[in-house]
């Protein structure tokens, strides 16, 4: 099954419809919905705008080849913009392990300078 196909897949059962309602929808037969779905027969750029529409999602979406399908509803660029925030939280955490050590040798020093005055 080619990812357009799965992906298609994937936005009818989440909608929660069969072969037969997407294919009445889309007016065609169970069989040639099948054959798209599959990725038997490769749809032309109206089907494919026809079917975005019909699942009220981007032909992008539909055609992602990312590997993971639809995302349900989280779009490329949200996942982009979120993979920064991430990163910029990585960066923080990784700033403030670094200010714990230093306050964890900071506080070990003191310490042992009370326990061996210095002479």
């Amino acid at each position: 099954m080619n990812n357009i196909g799965k992906n298609i897949r994937q936005l009818r059962q989440k909608n929660g419809w069969s072969q037969g309602e997407v294919a009445k929808r889309l007016d065609i037969s169970i069989p040639a919905f099948s054959k798209i779905e599959t990725g038997i027969t490769d749809i032309n750029i109206s089907r494919l705008d026809q079917i975005a529409k019909l699942f009220e999602v981007s032909t992008l979406e539909i055609i992602s080849n990312d590997g993971k399908g639809i995302q349900g509803g989280i779009s490329s660029v949200e996942i982009s913009i979120l993979k920064d925030k991430l990163a910029i939280k990585e960066e923080e955490i990784t700033k403030l392990q670094k200010k714990i050590i230093d306050l964890y040798e900071e506080l070990r020093n003191l310490s042992e300078s009370k326990n061996f005055p210095q002479r």
